[in-house]
This record gives C-alpha cells, structure tokens and sequence, in this order.
C-alpha cells in the first residue's frame, strides 16, 4: 500500500520538488494540496486550474483528511504557516513532515508536547539534503577539537528567516560539543552594528541573501595555526528529494518527536 502524503506550499519550488520526488517514488503518492487559496481546483505541474486530473486542492486540512485519508502531511510553506498546520495535522492524527525553517524554540516546544499527548510521530527537517546534514554531523565532531567557530550561510534573496534553520541546527549541534566562550580579542570593537554576525554562545553566525544562490553553507574551525572548512552547496533543489523521502518514509509508525535527519542518518 502507498503512503497517502498531502503537501502544504505544494504550488511553491519546494513543493514542486517534492511532487517530483514522492511521483517518483513506487511506494508514496500525493493525494491532496493544502493551500490558503484556490479551494476546490487543481493543481497541474505549478499552475492551478478546474481541470479535474490534478492534485485537488483543499483550504481546510478536516476536508482534506475526511476526503482523501492522508498518512502523513509535508509542510513547505512559511513560518507563519507551518506551526498551525502541524498542530492540525497532529489534532487528526496525521504525520507532520516539517521542511520549513523558522519554527521557534516556543513553537517547537509545543509541538513537542502534542506529539507526546497524541502519540503522533513527527519529524521537523531543518534541510532534508543528506550532504547538508552531513555536513552539520561532521562540523559537530569536529568543533570538539577545533571550538572556535564561525557559520556563513548564503541563500536566495527570497527567503524569509535569518538565520537559516540548517545554520541554527548547526549551531545547536555544535553547542553540545563545545563550551560556551567568546572568540575575537576580548576587547574587539564593532563600529558597524552587526558586522560580526549574530552570536551564540560566542559563536558567530553570518546570513547572505543574494539572487543567484541557493542554499550554501559554511562552517569554519579555527586552531593555532590551521583552520578547517566544511561546506556544503545545494546546486539545485533536487538535492532536497532523497531527504524528503527518507522523512516520509521514516516517519510512518513513529510517536516521537525527529528534529533533524542527522537523527536517523546511521
């Protein structure tokens, strides 16, 4: 039997990739789009229109979920609208897969919490790309010899959130192997408010936006007398769809709480 997936953001770049991905996929299927508009249409390869051979589309997740019984909901819309999609997802049972950056520590944690109370697995990905994710494993081991960090992440002119989710994971991931301490002279001066990046726990974290990029990241290790880059470049967003099926997969039978694939990357 094939996963029933609905895709929140399904008209977007992402969503679109993830179409390609799960169409390509012989045990998944796309039943349904949830949208905040054209309810009642159809969706045909980006473009909406009444022609009833597409993804149909549905403006109430209930409607969605009575209609089409779907197995697991991929969210890749926004930040505005990804924390209440997946607290609807799981008030019907239904598996939320989180590709959307932006999420705080708040909102994940009451996400945590529903997915305890209702016994519904889900997973939040800050980057479904697997080099991506390895990247953020090795820069963590690496960061307990090494604990003087910097993280320069560069994407689209088009997103949203700053710092990237993929940057804020790394930096989490890192926190636990090195302790907490500032970098630079101690007696550094900034004459250009944030010329040095956002900081956390004295780490450095530096967002580009540029037109031309599309999702790149940095993570520079400095010691005495050497410095260690680990990179990481996502060329086109097919590098996104092995992640996402991976996610989609994983997440069937689940009752806890995955944030980031680094969690079931062996």
């Amino acid at each position: 039997m094939k996963i029933k997936v609905a895709i929140a953001g399904a008209r977007g770049r992402m969503g679109t990739t993830a179409i390609e991905a799960i169409e390509e996929a012989v045990d998944a299927e796309v039943v349904a789009a949830l949208d905040y508009k054209f309810d009642g249409m159809h969706l045909h390869n980006a473009s909406v229109n009444e022609e009833k051979q597409g993804i149909p589309i549905y403006t109430s997740l209930s409607k969605l979920v009575e209609e089409h019984h779907p197995t697991v909901l991929l969210d890749v819309t926004d930040p505005d609208a990804v924390f209440t999609n997946v607290k609807d997802a799981l008030s019907l049972g239904i598996h939320p897969v989180v590709g959307t950056s932006g999420l705080t520590k708040q909102e994940l944690k009451q996400i945590s919490e529903m997915v305890e109370t209702t016994k519904t697995g889900g997973i939040i990905a800050p980057n479904f790309s697997i080099g991506a994710v390895l990247m953020m494993k090795f820069a963590a081991q690496a960061s307990r010899y090494l604990g003087d960090v910097e993280i320069l992440e560069m994407h689209h002119d088009r997103k949203l959130d700053a710092p990237s989710g993929t940057a804020v994971k790394t930096a989490e991931m890192i926190m636990e192997n090195r302790p907490p301490h500032i970098q630079g002279h101690p007696e550094e001066q900034i004459h250009l408010e944030g010329a040095r990046g956002g900081d956390v726990e004295g780490m450095k974290i530096h967002s580009i936006r540029l037109p031309g990029l599309l999702a790149h990241q940095q993570v520079l290790l400095g010691g005495e007398g050497e410095l260690l880059t680990i990179r990481h470049d996502s060329l086109s967003r097919k590098s996104f769809m092995p992640g996402i099926m991976m996610a989609i997969r994983n997440v069937i039978g689940r009752n806890d709480l995955i944030y980031g694939l680094e969690n079931i990357i062996d």
